[in-house]
C-alpha cells in the first residue's frame, strides 16, 4: 500500500521542477532574443559635420652639419639649431611648442680608387672613412598662423637645411568631433523615427552603436617649401591662407523594433 504522505511530497517536488523548468526556458529564450536582434531590428546611419578655421599650424625642419669627427658636427650642428631656436621664441614661439623629433649622428664615408697600376681587370674601388654627419630636426607649432610665412623664412635663412610640411590644424579637435557626433546622433534618430513610422513598427531601445570618429581633415601645405623659401627675405615671406579643415563623424545605430 502505498504512503499518502510520500505521494503528496513527491506531487509537490514534481511541480516545483516543473515551474524550475518552465522560468530557466523562458530565461533561455529571452537571452536568445536579446544575443541576436537581427530578426526584429533596423540599423540606421547618421553623419555631422563641423567646418572650423585652423587656430595653429606645424611644420618640419633639420639642421645637418658634417666634421671630421663626432663631436666636430656635433657642435656644427648645435650652433646653428641655437640660432635658429632663438630667432623662433623672438617670434613668441613657446618652449613647448618646440619639439625634436630626430637626432643622430653617423659616420660619412667615400670610395678612393688604389693607386694607377697597369693592371687588368681594374681594381675597385674601396670605401673609407670621410668623418661624420650630425642632423637635428624640429617641429614647431606656431599658433599665430599669420606668421607662418615670416618664420618659414627666417627659419631658412638662420640654417635650416630642410624645411617642410606646414599644416594648419584645430588646436582643440576633440571638442569639434563630439559636436559633430551629437549631430550625426541626431540625424540618425530622426531617419530611425521616420523608418520606423514607414514601417508602422515601434523603436524599442538602442541594441548596438557604433562611430567613426573620422580621420584627420587634410591639412594644406603650403608650396615653395624648399630652396624657394629658403632664398627669400623675410620682408618677402609667402602669404599663406589657412583655408578650412572639415571634421565628419558617421555613426551606425542598430534599434530593436516591435
Amino acid at each position: 500500500m502505498q504512503n499518502p504522505e510520500i505521494i503528496k511530497w513527491a506531487r509537490i517536488a514534481l511541480i516545483v521542477l516543473v515551474i524550475f523548468l518552465g522560468v530557466k526556458s523562458l530565461g533561455a529564450l529571452k537571452d536568445l532574443r536579446n544575443t541576436d536582434p537581427a530578426y526584429n531590428s533596423i540599423s540606421v546611419s547618421g553623419e555631422g559635420e563641423v567646418v572650423a578655421v585652423p587656430d595653429v599650424a606645424t611644420f618640419y625642419f633639420s639642421v645637418s652639419s658634417d666634421g671630421k669627427t663626432a663631436s666636430l658636427a656635433q657642435e656644427a650642428v648645435s650652433a646653428k639649431m641655437n640660432t635658429i631656436l632663438t630667432e623662433l621664441k623672438n617670434q613668441d614661439i613657446e618652449e613647448k611648442d618646440i619639439k625634436t623629433t630626430d637626432y643622430s649622428v653617423y659616420p660619412k664615408y667615400r670610395y678612393q680608387s688604389e693607386p694607377a697600376i697597369m693592371m687588368y681587370p681594374p681594381a675597385p674601388l674601396r670605401q673609407v672613412p670621410d668623418g661624420y654627419t650630425a642632423t637635428h630636426s624640429i617641429t614647431v607649432k606656431i599658433r599665430d598662423t599669420e606668421k607662418s610665412g615670416t618664420i618659414l623664412t627666417l627659419t631658412g635663412e638662420k640654417g635650416a637645411t630642410y624645411v617642410s610640411g606646414l599644416s594648419f590644424e584645430i588646436d582643440d579637435r576633440d571638442a569639434l568631433v563630439q559636436q559633430a557626433r551629437a549631430e550625426a546622433i541626431k540625424d540618425a534618430k530622426e531617419k530611425a523615427k521616420l523608418l520606423s513610422t514607414e514601417l508602422g513598427v515601434r523603436l524599442v531601445r538602442v541594441v548596438s552603436f557604433q562611430d567613426n570618429s573620422g580621420s584627420w581633415p587634410m591639412p594644406y601645405y603650403a608650396e615653395g617649401m624648399g630652396g624657394d623659401m629658403m632664398v627669400k627675405s623675410s620682408t618677402q615671406a609667402a602669404n599663406i591662407p589657412t583655408g578650412e579643415n572639415k571634421i565628419k563623424v558617421v555613426v551606425n545605430v542598430v534599434y530593436e523594433i516591435r
